[in-house]
Parts: C-alpha cells; structure tokens; sequence
C-alpha cells in the first residue's frame, strides 16, 4: 500500500530488532528539539532534531524532508530509529533531522503537489529547493556542535524531495540519495504510464488509505485526514461498477484539487512538463546516490531516468551513481531483502545494500570515513543469477540489441518472419478487462510485479508467445523495447506488452527448494511458474505524440513503439522467454473506452469492444528488443 510505503514508518520500521542501539541507548544518548524553521517568504516549516550528546567530535546533519509526517509529535516521543537500519547513523553519532514540507502537517503554508522547480527565484519566490535551502542554511548556523556537512535522503516523495534538495546547491550540502524519487508522474510514475491513468493508485492514494493524501490541511495539524473509504472489499469489482474516471471523481468532490487536476490535464502539456523533476537536475554540486527497485510497484521509472537526466546535465561530474535492487517500492530500508512474492533471492538484498552502499556512501561524504570506490557507476541486482554486478555505465556497455520477432503459432524467434499477411487476433471488451493479478484484493498489490502470468495466459483476449527451451542463459541489462505493428477496429486502444520468464516444469526456483521460508502446508507450484520480469502499458493516442494524441483509422496497420522501464534478468538455460500481448490490466490501469474521446469525462456508455490485430509477417513484423548482455 502506498501510504505504508511512503510515510515515516518505511524508514523508522515497524517490527522491533533492537540490538546495541535499542530505545534506550538512544534516549541515553541523543535529545530531540522541536522547531519552527522560518523560510523566506515568512512561511515556518516544523522540524525535529535529535542530537548526539556528545561533545567529543562534531556531527554530520542528515535531513529527510517528508510529506508524510515527521510524527510522533513532542519533544518526549521519539521514532523508532532502533527499529531500523538507521540505528547505524545515530551509533555514527548523526544529527538526524526530519521535516514536515510546506502545508503539511504540522508545518504552515500551501501543499502544492510535485511543486515546480523554478531555476530564477527571485527575492522571497519558493519552491522545494529553496525550501530545503533555508532549511539547511538555519541548521547550520543554529544546530550546536555540526560539522558543517549536510547530507539529504528519502524514499518517494520524499525521494523527490531529495532531488529538488541537491537543485538547491547550499554549500553545506555535500551528498544526496533520492530513492525512488517521484520524477514524472505523466510518463511513469505512480499515476500514469505513458498517458495511462493507474486509477487504482492515484485514487486510493489520494482520497482514501488512511490517510487521504490529497484532503487539505489549511493549518497545522498533527492527525490524519479522513478517508473517503471503499464501499467494498474487492478492488476489482469496485472500479468496474464505478464506471468511467468521472464516476469516481463523484467520490472525490471538490475537496481533493490534485484529482480534479489529474481530470483536467489528460495530455502531457505545458502543465505537466513543469512537474517533471528531471527539470531541477542541472548543475548539481552534491554527490548523488540515485536508489531505485527493480520490482518497485509505485515508481520503478523515476531513480532510473533522473539518474540519466542528472549524467546528461552534469558531465563529467565525479559521483553520480545508482544503486538498483530487486525490491518493492522501498524494501531497500526494510530487514528483509531475501524475495518479492514467491521469487527468491539466495541472500539479503536489503541488508547488502545498507551496508555496501548508503551508509559507506554518506560516511565518506559527510565524516571523511571509510571509502566508496566500491561504489560503481552502475550497481545491479541481476535477477535469475540472483548476483550483484558492478557496471562502467548504464545500460552496460557490453550490451547487444536483439530482436526477438512474435510469430504464427504462438512462437518467440530471432528470425524475421517471411509469411505475408500474418496476424494474431483478440477482441479486448471493456466489461471484462484482463486483471493485473489473479487474486481478489482490497488495495493494490506489491508482488504483481513478478507475479505467475498463467492466469492471464489462459485468457482469450491475451496473446502468448514463446520461445522454445533456451540452450544457453540469456542476460538482459537494460530497457526493453517493444515494436508492435497492429491495427484496430475502433479509434483508440491501450497495449500492454509483458515479458515473461517461464520456469522448467520439472524444478523450482534455481533448483532449489523455495517453500521452506513461505508455506510449507500449500506450497506455491513454481513448475511452469511465468515470472512477470516487466511489463508496461501504452496509450494508443500518444503513439506519435503526448502532447498532441490522434485517433487510429480503424482498420489501418499503424506502428505503436515504446518503451519498458529498465531490467536486470538472467534467464536460465532450460527456461523460456515469453511475450504477452493485452489490451487492458485491471483495475491497475483505467479502461480505455476504445474511442478516441475524452476518457476523463466520457460515459460508461461509451466503452465499446475493438477487435485488435497483431502483425507478425515479412511487412509487419512486430518484436521486442532486447539489450543483451554479451
């Protein structure tokens, strides 16, 4: 679930491990201070320091500013650092600093969500990078026994943030880890991909879940909004019965202005472009640590493409780097990095990266501790090889581009088919979309994202294609490309293209036994398992264009190329490599009506079947691209 996800508990942890560092030491040994920090504009921003004792040394700041409370309020209650990695920064002796953002809860102002960033403030003009400028600038100056480096991090929106944090360039501020930093949220972040609305997020995420993200606080306040709430336990038939995106808008009112935003900018205009954080990636003087999760639900396309924008827009910077694991959104801070859902890893992830890579890469930057030449420009979890690599860039060099053609029959190939006039066929029906997951869920799931497909393969109105058992592993580092060459019966339509690794039927997971750690009583049957490795939806519309989208001509073979966020997989000799082919995912993505109309504001009425071909002959050839690692 999002909120649990992003919210301080991500970071503090949850469940107790406390050893050395336990509730009582740090009591023992840090005190925390509550402050009004005041911006430039006059606008006060509530903030909680905890400091070392101490007096001995002085002590490196770590600031995380959140949109999700830095509670528990009082200068008495204090968070349960000893529940998490981060009990390592205060035995380190870290002045630990975290801050309600502007017009959150108990810090004054206006919200404004994924707030521009704005390259030529003047005089009292904000946003977050002057923000987390004044912030820094009054910690300094104002916070006893700092050693005058400052260092920021968060996970989500507070990954980004982080990013507007290094925009900022404070001289005190010398290194940055965005995690799963929120970048673009029209192209691939939590609630579009490529133009597709991920209603299920942005809904729950803004109106219910707890803590209704998007209800307004007009002054400070230190409890949760009230939720809107589900009428119902299944997701599924929730949004199905609900109709169109203006049904739910119903639920929504006029209290949360962030959706009704969402309903008024259906294409990627001028509006959306000045959300994009990439925008504040220029001329960056920290060092960076970008973090991002290969199975990361919420925003696996964010850590990835502001990495690279920050490489384009900084060359010949010294350190820029990624780390990029096999995890759920945010399982990197959490204890257990052994699996996502039933895939298994050989080791704890989680626990490797804390160790090898965050905490060396601030020691270093922020105490002149330790060393961070095993931090490469490229550190990747090769999934399937369940083994960590280091890369000179990314994507790696050693790459090939392969195409793997769709074929007559169901087959995955490498050679061009010759047959003329060759498709496959479906019809995708709006009243019955393809589910995301086989499961009955109240909220969206995590482990989707390397789910079995052969609930989906057995649909009609999903295409398969396979190749035969590969004689060699196959490693694939890199961003998926899929070229299909298809026509409609109608004037819009979405595809989601899926790749799959299919397990032999005769053996587990690596030839190992994976039940041991899940279910012993009902082991999940990982013969034949179809591993979701990535998958990605694309709105018809934009296939020429986001800013300017255009109806198909029903009947006419067009072009749709786009592509998947950035993989690391080795599949297996003995295994195989699957593509499917669908026209909706539910209720994950909103339904497509199928006609080129305004889907924000159309009817059910309006939602119609569309006949939908996929070419696969010497003409139109439709494939996926596969970066290989040599």
């Amino acid at each position: 679930m999002k909120q649990l996800l992003c919210c301080a508990f991500i970071i503090i942890g949850i469940a107790s491990n406390a050893q050395d560092a336990d509730s009582a030491w740090i009591r023992e040994n840090y005190t925390k201070k509550e402050v009004y920090i005041s911006m430039r504009d006059g606008i006060k921003l509530f903030t909680s320091v905890y400091s070392p004792k101490s007096t001995t040394e002085k002590h490196p700041i770590l600031l995380s500013r959140t949109p999700y409370s830095c509670e528990p309020y009082g200068e008495s209650a204090y968070m349960g650092f000893w529940n998490s990695y981060q009990k390592e920064y205060l035995k380190e002796g870290y002045i630990m600093v975290k801050q309600d953002v502007r017009g959150r809860w108990m810090s004054e102002g206006q919200m404004v969500n994924i707030r521009p960033f704005n390259p030529d403030k003047k005089g009292k003009e904000i946003d977050e990078s002057s923000d987390t400028y004044d912030t820094i600038d009054w910690l300094i100056k104002n916070i006893a026994n700092n050693n005058g480096n400052v260092g920021v991090f968060g996970i989500s929106y507070p990954g980004f943030y982080s990013t507007m944090a290094a925009a900022s360039n404070h001289p005190a501020l010398k290194a940055v880890s965005p995690q799963a930093p929120v970048t673009n949220w029209f192209i691939g972040d939590d609630f579009h991909h490529n133009g597709a609305f991920f209603q299920m997020d942005a809904f729950s995420f803004m109106s219910s879940l707890g803590f209704a993200f998007g209800v307004p606080h007009p002054k400070p306040v230190s409890v949760a909004a009230t939720s809107v709430g589900y009428p119902d336990h299944d997701s599924y038939k929730f949004f199905l019965e609900a109709g169109s995106l203006k049904n739910l808008t119903k639920y929504t009112g006029d209290s949360i202005a962030f959706w009704n935003d969402l309903m008024a900018h259906p294409n990627y205009d001028a509006w959306w472009k000045a959300r994009d954080a990439r925008n504040a990636t220029k001329n960056f003087q920290p060092a960076m640590l970008w973090v991002g999760g290969l199975f990361d639900a919420e925003d696996c396309w964010g850590a990835w493409n502001a990495y690279k924008a920050a490489e384009q827009n900084n060359p010949g910077k010294a350190f820029n780097k990624i780390v990029d694991g096999p995890w759920y959104h945010g399982q990197w801070a959490n204890h257990d990095g052994t699996h996502h859902g039933n895939i298994q890893f050989g080791s704890n992830t989680s626990e490797y990266y804390q160790q090898n890579f965050e905490i060396p890469f601030f020691n270093y930057f922020l105490k002149g501790k330790g060393s961070v030449a095993q931090i490469a420009e490229a550190n990747v979890f090769v999934t399937g090889a369940n083994e960590w690599k280091s890369f000179a860039q990314w994507p790696p060099a050693e790459k090939e581009d392969r195409a793997m053609y769709l074929q007559a029959n169901g087959k995955l190939d490498l050679a061009k088919p010759a047959a003329a006039n060759s498709f496959s066929e479906y019809t995708s029906d709006p009243a019955k979309p393809v589910p995301y997951s086989a499961d009955v869920h109240f909220n969206r799931t995590r482990t989707y994202m390397s789910d079995d497909q052969r609930f989906a393969a057995r649909r009609p109105d999903v295409l398969v294609f396979q190749t035969d058992s590969l004689t060699a592993d196959v490693t694939v580092t890199g961003n998926i490309v899929a070229d299909i060459m298809t026509s409609i019966s109608t004037t819009d339509a979405d595809f989601i293209v899926k790749v799959i690794d299919v397990f032999p039927d005769y053996l587990g997971y690596n030839e190992v036994d994976i039940y041991a750690e899940t279910d012993p009583v009902n082991p999940y049957p990982m013969g034949g398992y179809q591993m979701l490795v990535r998958a990605e939806i694309f709105r018809g519309r934009f296939r020429k264009s986001y800013e300017n989208p255009s109806a198909f001509i029903p009947g006419k073979i067009e072009e749709v190329k786009f592509e998947l966020p950035s993989i690391a997989h080795n599949f297996k000799k003995g295994h195989r490599i699957m593509v499917q082919v669908q026209s909706s995912w539910f209720p994950l993505a909103d339904r497509n009506p199928q006609q080129f109309i305004d889907i924000y504001h159309c009817d059910t009425k309006d939602f119609i079947k569309s006949n939908i071909k996929i070419y696969h002959d010497s003409k139109n050839a439709s494939k996926i691209i596969l970066p290989v690692l040599k």
